[in-house]
């Protein structure tokens, strides 16, 4: 059990013990990562027969995606720097029948990720509910790691944010001051540091297309959104990443970059199964989006390769 605890729980005391931070600070050229959202365990079955309620008893197929994601990754050369998962690791709600096997059906093909790879867990709204109660959150924590932490990887400042407490946090208000607190404070930090790019993860988008798009099931009510855009804006983030949609999409507001990619597992779009490479620059941060099988077989394209290749 001590062996899976330190492949899976990594997020502790609000940070990541994969990343010291005394090393980290400094920037030291270019590097990149990867980003997966929506493993989603069962929803496949459950979206074929129109019950996403109840029709999650089967995920043989999105084990094989995720095993297919997990042995492309592994190939990779030279290796990401991290692997993180954008949310909805399961389709099982807190407290529905099948969640415990789908969890443990997950630790079990992630552990195959190659141990110099640390693994990210970000919150989705499967993973605490729609509306997260103290109870689910820490349930989550136990599994996966922290809801929300930061971290710093070579001068770049990365913050990972629990999205389910701004798209409603009515049964753990505290929960969100808290982590509304916790954000003006590492801003606040990041500005003082003078990182290089900040950057954040999330799991459900601010906006899809447009930062004045309607409120809708996949995206955060107008004026939460305004209000964080704003925080991001003025803090000088550069990027944020999410899942939740189940098809690729973005845009952005002023310098800052929404990017919303489709998921490893069901997909609700025209897009297929992938996961998102992302290269970090001096300058600025590059992504493309693969399919698996176009990541499994051909690896990186030599475009991104020859930014990493740039000397700071």
């Amino acid at each position: 059990m001590a062996a899976e605890r330190d492949v899976f729980v990594r997020a502790r005391s609000r940070t990541l013990t994969a990343f010291r931070q005394d090393d980290e600070y400094q920037w030291k050229g270019p590097f990149y990562f990867i980003q997966g959202a929506d493993p989603q365990f069962g929803l496949m079955k459950a979206w074929a027969v129109g019950d996403t309620n109840n029709g999650d008893d089967e995920w043989g197929e999105e084990i094989k995606l995720a095993e297919q994601a997990v042995q492309a990754i592994n190939k990779l050369n030279p290796k990401p720097k991290f692997f993180v998962l954008c949310g909805d690791l399961i389709h099982g709600m807190p407290g529905t029948q099948w969640r415990k096997d789908q969890e443990q059906d997950l630790k079990n093909v992630l552990k195959d990720t190659h141990q110099d790879i640390p693994l990210l867990f970000v919150s989705g709204n499967h993973d605490i509910g729609n509306t997260p109660t103290r109870e689910t959150i820490e349930h989550y924590c136990s599994n996966w790691g922290d809801d929300y932490f930061s971290f710093w990887v070579g001068g770049v400042f990365f913050l990972v944010l629990n999205s389910q407490l701004y798209f409603d946090s009515s049964k753990c208000p505290e929960l969100k001051q808290a982590q509304d607190v916790w954000l003006n404070e590492q801003l606040a930090i990041a500005e003082q540091q003078k990182c290089k790019h900040i950057i954040v993860f999330q799991h459900i988008p601010l906006f899809l297309r447009k930062p004045e798009e309607d409120h809708d099931y996949f995206n955060l009510e107008k004026s939460v959104r305004q209000e964080l855009m704003e925080k991001f804006h003025k803090a000088g983030v550069k990027a944020v990443f999410s899942g939740h949609y189940h098809r690729n999409a973005g845009g952005s507001y002023g310098g800052l970059e929404m990017v919303v990619s489709s998921a490893i597992g069901c997909q609700l779009g025209e897009d297929t199964h992938g996961l998102r490479v992302v290269v970090v620059t001096d300058e600025k941060i590059a992504h493309r989006y693969y399919s698996l099988d176009e990541l499994s077989s051909q690896g990186i394209e030599q475009e991104l390769l020859a930014m990493l290749a740039e000397h700071p």
